[in-house]
C-alpha cells in the first residue's frame, strides 16, 4: 500500500549439512481448554435439547473429566521431570520396543487374570474325586482298638513274654503274658498256635507305633462277672471249693473269681479252718463288680435250696414263731414266711391272739415268693368259706385245709390269667 513501509524479508535458514547429525525427536503438546474438548462433539442446541436426565449424566461427567484434565499437566510435569534426563538417550527404536514390552506384559496379566476366574469358577465336580477311595482312605486310618472294646483276630507270633494277636488295625495287638488267660499257662506254643482265632478284650489303646494291648483274662473275668450277676438275681445256689482261710472266715474261686465267706454265714463258724479242700452250697450276699467283691453265704443257700422246693398257689404246714402288730412269723422248716394281719381271715377280729397262738401249727397257701429278698407271703383266709370262720371254726377249717386250697389254687390261677386277658381286650379294642 503506499506510504506503507515495505515490509522486510524473512531470512532464508541455512541448509543443514548432508552429514550432519539428526537432532532428537520433539514432542509438541498443544494445550487446550477442557471445555472445548468436552463441548466438541455437541452443538449448544444439541446439548439442550436432551432429556434432563441426559443432560444431567453428562454434566456430571464433564466435571470429571474436567478435573482429569486440570490435575494432567501436573502429573505430566513430574513425569517429565523423572524422565528428561533417560528420554534425551532413547531412540524411537527404544520407544518401540518399550511400547511393545508393555503391550506384552499386559497380554500375560489379562491371561493371568483370565486362568484365576476360571479356576474360581470351577465346580467340585470338575475335580478328580472318588467318594469310594477318600472313605477307604478314612476307614485305613481309623484306630482300631478303644478300651474296653471286645476285638477277634488270630494269633500271627509267640514270644516268651506273650503273643501278637492280628485284630486288623495298622499294627498287631500284644497280649502279655499274664494276661493269656485265668490260672497258670505253662506253654504258651501250645495254648496259642499260630493261626488260632482268639476273642480278646482290649485295655490300652494304640500307642505311638499304632500297637494295642489286649487280654484273654480280662474278658473272661468280664464274662464271669456278668454270670455271676444273672445267678445272683434269680436267687441260685452254687457249690464252690474252699481254697483258703483267714481269722474272718474262708476263700474259695468261682469261674476265675475270688469269692469270700464270713464265719458268721457258715453252718460250722467255730471250726471254719476245717472246711479247707472240701465243696459246700452257697447263695450269694454282695456282688460288686467295680470293687471286685465276692461274698457269699452258707447258710443263705439253705434258704434258698429251700425257696427251690416252693411256688406260689402251695399248700405249706408251719409253726408260729412269734407275734407282731403286723402279723405272725411261720417257720417253713428252715425259712420263716410271714402270714400279715389282713391275710389272716375276712371277719373281724379284735386281735391277733384270737385266731393263733404262739407255737401253734398251721396250714397256709404262699401267695408270693421273692427269693433273691428271702421272703415268703402267706395268706389263711383263701381257706374260709363265710366270712371269720377261722374265728368260730378254726378246727374244721384246718382239717380241710387241703381241699379248699384246690378251690383257692384255681382262683388265685384265675386273678393271674384274667388281669392278662384284660389287657389283651384292650388291645384289641383299641
Amino acid at each position: 500500500m503506499a506510504g506503507s513501509d515495505p515490509q522486510p524479508k524473512k531470512a532464508t535458514p541455512p541448509r543443514p549439512a548432508i552429514n550432519a547429525p539428526r537432532k532428537p525427536l520433539q514432542v509438541m503438546h498443544i494445550s487446550r481448554k477442557p471445555e472445548e474438548i468436552i463441548n466438541e462433539g455437541l452443538s449448544e442446541k444439541e446439548f439442550s435439547e436432551q432429556p434432563k436426565d441426559r443432560r444431567f449424566e453428562e454434566k456430571i461427567l464433564a466435571q470429571k473429566e474436567i478435573s482429569k484434565l486440570k490435575k494432567a499437566p501436573e502429573q505430566k510435569k513430574s513425569i517429565e521431570n523423572d524422565s528428561s534426563e533417560n528420554f534425551q538417550a532413547e531412540t524411537m527404536e527404544d520407544l518401540l520396543r518399550s511400547e511393545n514390552n508393555t503391550n506384552y506384559k499386559n497380554n500375560i496379566e489379562a491371561f493371568d487374570d483370565q486362568n484365576i476366574f476360571e479356576q474360581k469358577s470351577r465346580t467340585v465336580d470338575e475335580f478328580d474325586f472318588d467318594e469310594d477311595e477318600f472313605l477307604a482312605a478314612l476307614e485305613e486310618n481309623q484306630p482300631i482298638g478303644t478300651t474296653g472294646e471286645i476285638a477277634k483276630g488270630s494269633v500271627i507270633a509267640v514270644e516268651s513274654d506273650g503273643i501278637y494277636v492280628d485284630i486288623g488295625g495298622k499294627a498287631p495287638g500284644f497280649m502279655p503274658k499274664n494276661e493269656c488267660g485265668l490260672g497258670v499257662i505253662t506253654s504258651l506254643k501250645e495254648r496259642f498256635p499260630k493261626g488260632l482265632q482268639v476273642e480278646v478284650l482290649v485295655t490300652r489303646e494304640q500307642n505311638a507305633d499304632g500297637m494295642v494291648t489286649i487280654s484273654c483274662r480280662a474278658l473272661e473275668l468280664r464274662k464271669s462277672w456278668d454270670k455271676v450277676q444273672n445267678l445272683a438275681k434269680e436267687g441260685k445256689v452254687i457249690r464252690v471249693k474252699i481254697n483258703g482261710f483267714n481269722r474272718g472266715g474262708v476263700t474259695c474261686d468261682f469261674e476265675g473269681l475270688r469269692g469270700f465267706i464270713p464265719r458268721s454265714q457258715l453252718e460250722d463258724g467255730e471250726d471254719h479252718q476245717s472246711l479247707i479242700s472240701k465243696t459246700i452250697n452257697t447263695a450269694f450276699l454282695e456282688v460288686n463288680p467295680e470293687r471286685r467283691k465276692l461274698v457269699l453265704s452258707e447258710k443263705k443257700a439253705a434258704i434258698a435250696s429251700r425257696f427251690s422246693e416252693l411256688e406260689i398257689g402251695q399248700l405249706i404246714e408251719g409253726e408260729i414263731l412269734t407275734i407282731k402288730p403286723y402279723g405272725f412269723f411261720v417257720d417253713l422248716n428252715g425259712v420263716s414266711g410271714l402270714l400279715h394281719h389282713s391275710m389272716v381271715t375276712n371277719g373281724s377280729m379284735r386281735s391277733l391272739r384270737e385266731v393263733f397262738q404262739t407255737g401253734e401249727s398251721i396250714k397256709a397257701l404262699i401267695t408270693d415268693l421273692d427269693p433273691s429278698r428271702g421272703r415268703i407271703g402267706l395268706n389263711t383266709a383263701l381257706l374260709e368259706g363265710p366270712p371269720g370262720e377261722l374265728i368260730t371254726d378254726k378246727t374244721k377249717v384246718m382239717e380241710e385245709a387241703d381241699e379248699r386250697a384246690i378251690k383257692a389254687r384255681n382262683s388265685l390261677n384265675k386273678e393271674k390269667v384274667d388281669p392278662q386277658k384284660e389287657k389283651e381286650d384292650i388291645n384289641l379294642a383299641s
